[in-house]
């Protein structure tokens, strides 16, 4: 094999990781061609055969359809560990430590939790399990952009906005993030970022190849800043991938 097509789904974040997958395909001399599109279409590509290698799936809970036998692929490698969490600015309402913190709050942090339609469930879902539309909360639920440079405003201004993300993210870039304890695991569960690798393909890449990418880790950091450098700094997935490469996304 001597072109590999790689699936991804359509958001920057995961363009951001699957342009770091593909610096090792290339240092393996491997073309690639890029498939993306929604999630119907992915999934079609996939029973298709039409990919190859799919850069990530979110295991077990949030993509467990892209797990399925059916498409005809196998999970493995882990990239990152995808966690929900609601947060504030580092510099906003230090007495709020927790969740369970908030039905108690004399009133600093902001009643109206503007979230990401994206993820408006599972944020219903914890304000029920703290009991905090009784406290005076409100949801308000923006298209997820919106909702993002809602939540940059919040942050520059160190306002006790509660800011419902999953991370890695580019928000969480730069730790002006502080997340909140969640005793009663109302956000649900941690995933894994794996990878999906077409059956067949298994027989035909480099064995070292797999193994390299089987152990490949890019850490919630640095899929946060990967994310964070194309948004905010302008760069493509591939000058990301190369600045993460030679160490100088983060700081030393």
């Amino acid at each position: 094999m001597t072109t590999v097509t790689l699936g991804h789904p359509d958001s920057i974040l995961h363009e951001a990781a699957a342009a770091a997958v593909v610096r090792v395909l290339e240092a393996y001399e491997l073309e690639v061609d890029y498939v993306t599109g929604n999630r119907a279409e992915l999934s079609a590509r996939m029973a298709a055969g039409d990919i190859d290698l799919f850069v990530s799936a979110w295991l077990p809970d949030v993509d467990a359809d892209w797990d399925a036998p059916a498409l005809g692929m196998e999970a493995f490698g882990l990239l990152y560990k995808p966690s929900f969490g609601w947060a504030l600015p580092t510099g906003a309402a230090g007495h709020i430590t927790s969740i369970a913190d908030l039905p108690g709050d004399d009133g600093g942090v902001g009643r109206n939790i503007v979230t990401p339609a994206s993820v408006l469930e599972r944020v219903r879902h914890c304000v029920a399990m703290y009991g905090l539309t009784e406290c005076g909360f409100t949801i308000e639920a923006r298209p997820d952009e919106e909702a993002f440079q809602h939540a940059v405003r919040a942050i520059e201004a160190d306002e006790a906005a509660i800011l419902p993300l999953w991370q890695p993210h580019f928000l969480h870039h730069g730790g002006r993030l502080r997340l909140l304890d969640d005793p009663r695991a109302a956000l649900g569960n941690d995933q894994q970022a794996r990878m999906l690798l077409r059956r067949a393909a298994r027989d035909e890449l480099d064995s070292d190849l797999l193994d390299e990418l089987d152990e490949l880790t890019l850490g919630n950091k640095v899929v946060s800043a990967l994310d964070y450098a194309m948004r905010c700094e302008g760069m493509s997935a591939d000058e990301a991938a190369e600045a993460w490469q030679r160490g100088k996304l983060l700081p030393r």
